[in-house]
Parts: structure tokens; C-alpha cells; sequence
């Protein structure tokens, strides 16, 4: 099958194109134009994929570009988004222009080449839930511009299937985490604070509770709910069923790396109090029961093998950031 996958070079995304050409898809990969031609995680690609995968520099905010480029393409995986959430706070519209506008210039070139298109969006769409675990019915109540953002794009994706009848499958992925994750995300903060033997570790809210799943598990959710013709038209949860705290995280990273530290709380980690979200819990019975979802690798398991890679990649890494989640 032909695939187009916006936002290739990313995190989710490069692990994406990797185990789409495994599965022998023919690949065409957009990477965000810079004049530097960093294709970002992609170069990381083991060279059997990265030969078989067709680079195009571009912008999802293109659209002349984004329609010569979808042309004969069967499937689109739209990753491309600014994600960082504290980053919306300063900069709204350069979040809406990519999230939205860029998601409605892929739709309207779905439109005109019958292209699927598998929407990814993010738990943060509920803001802080009604009910726990949250379920595909629970009403959308952003609490920042990158949520919004990512709503409106999910919306969008979901009125051009009722207005037009073209596929569109929303994919919506709890917390994700693993190798090449940004070291702003919580996960790569806490665990590079250790790979660095600090004895005191900054972080922010350690109360909040996400629903964590590694990304080889959610890359494989993806691609198996686009092969689900039940999933046309609907959204479907990804997210293993449990939650875990921020704290609960730390105590896994003194067990793996056999160091005990001081935690502080560091004011500029967390987030203005009326958008902070303490708990995004997924139920995942739709996903169960329209492609057998059922996760592989546990929390335990996933933070060693993302703990070894922060140490293996800890020179081009750098310090980590403040962290979002």
C-alpha cells in the first residue's frame, strides 16, 4: 500500500514509518522543511528501512504542497502538530495554524485523491474527566490551546467523513513514551535526572496520574486500527487501562538504577492551576474488541528499555527540559 505520514521525523512518527515498511507499505515520509535538511529521528532508522523510505521536505500548511504529494497515496498518517503544551500558552496560533489548518489541507486532499486518513490525536482532548476511565463518549473540554488545537482538528477529521464519506479513522493515544522521546516529556525528564546522578531531582506536580503505553505498542494500535474497517468514522482510545502518578514513575527509576534521591518541586514545571489535569485514565474496550488491543510491554519493562536508550543517546540528548504531560 502507498502511505503518506506527516510529522515522520518526530517521535511517534519515525517509529511509525519504521514498522510500516516492516510490514512492507511503500513509504513516503514528510519531514518539516529546514535548511539544515534534518530529517530528525528518522536518521536513527536502521539503514534496510531508511533506504526503502521517500523523503519530502514540506509543511503541513502547504497545501499545494500537501496535494501534490498525497496524490495515489491509499493511506495518510497525520502526526504532524506542535505538541508541546506550555509552549501553546505563548504562541496559540501557531498551534492552530498546524494542528487545524494543517489537519483541514490533508482533508481536503483526501478529499480530491480517496485517501484515508488516520487522524492522531491525544488524550489531552478531555481536559480533567467527568468520569474515570474515560471513554470515546466523554465530551471534549480542552483546558489549553494545544488541546484545543488537537480537538478541533479530531472534529474537522470527523465532519469530512459525515459531510463527504471520506475514511477517516481518529486514533487517539494516551500517554506514549520510549526511545527518541523528547527529553521535555516526563518520562525522559525524570529518568535523564538519574542518568545524570543527580542526587536531587526537579520535578513538578507529582500527584498528576496518566495512562502510560510504550511506543512500539502504540505504533502497533495505529496500524491495526487502520486496517479495521469498524473504526471508519470513529474515534478509538489507545491506552492500557491503568494509571500510574508521576511519583509512581520515580520509584520504578530508584529501582532500576539502585539510587536513592531528594525530590523538589520546581515552580516553572507545572502548569497554570485552572489548565493542570489530574487524572486521563482510558477505558480501551473498543479497541479490545475491534483489533484485540492488548499492549505487550509494561511500565516496568518499557521504562528499562527507555532507560538504556536515554543512556545509550545521553551526549546528543542534552539536559532534559521542563516537562509537559
Amino acid at each position: 500500500m502507498n502511505v503518506f505520514v506527516t510529522g515522520a521525523e518526530g517521535f511517534i512518527g519515525s517509529h511509525l514509518v519504521e514498522d510500516l515498511v516492516r510490514r512492507g507499505h511503500k513509504v513516503k515520509a514528510l519531514c518539516l522543511y529546514n535548511s539544515f535538511s534534518n530529517i530528525g529521528w528518522l536518521s536513527e532508522l536502521p539503514s534496510e528501512i531508511s533506504k526503502e523510505v521517500e523523503l519530502v521536505f514540506g509543511d503541513v500548511n502547504d497545501s499545494e504542497l500537501i496535494s501534490t504529494q498525497m496524490a495515489h497515496q491509499e493511506q495518510v498518517f497525520n502526526l504532524a502538530a506542535l505538541i508541546a503544551i506550555p509552549y501553546s500558552y505563548k504562541a496559540p496560533r501557531s498551534y492552530i495554524q498546524t494542528n487545524v489548518v494543517g489537519a483541514l489541507n490533508i482533508l481536503e486532499a483526501a478529499r480530491a485523491n480517496a485517501t484515508h486518513v488516520i487522524q492522531i490525536s491525544t488524550s489531552e482532548v478531555y481536559g480533567n474527566p467527568d468520569t474515570t476511565p474515560i471513554t470515546e463518549n466523554h465530551s471534549l473540554k480542552p483546558q489549553s490551546p494545544y488541546a484545543a488545537s488537537k480537538s478541533s482538528a479530531d472534529l474537522l477529521a470527523l465532519a469530512h467523513h459525515a459531510t463527504y464519506g471520506i475514511p477517516v479513522t481518529v486514533v487517539r493515544p494516551f500517554n506514549t513514551y520510549g526511545p527518541r522521546q523528547s527529553m521535555r516529556a516526563v518520562i525522559p525528564t525524570i529518568l535523564s535526572q538519574f542518568i545524570q546522578g543527580k542526587k536531587v531531582i526537579h520535578l513538578g506536580n507529582l500527584e498528576t496520574k496518566r495512562d502510560f503505553t510504550f511506543v512500539k505498542d502504540t505504533c502497533k494500535g495505529i496500524l491495526d486500527i487502520a486496517k479495521s474497517i469498524e473504526s471508519i468514522g470513529e474515534v478509538t482510545h489507545l491506552g492500557t487501562g491503568e494509571v500510574v502518578s508521576v511519583s509512581d514513575i520515580v520509584s520504578v527509576a530508584k529501582e532500576l538504577t539502585g539510587m536513592e534521591v531528594e525530590i523538589q518541586t520546581d515552580r516553572s514545571r507545572i502548569r497554570p492551576e485552572a489548565s493542570e489535569i489530574t487524572v486521563l485514565h482510558s477505558d480501551p474496550t473498543k479497541a479490545r474488541g475491534a483489533i484485540g488491543w492488548n499492549p505487550q510491554v509494561n511500565l516496568n519493562e518499557g521504562l528499562a528499555i527507555t532507560l538504556a536508550w536515554i543512556r545509550e543517546n545521553s551526549s546528543k540528548l542534552g539536559e532534559s527540559g521542563r516537562y509537559h504531560i
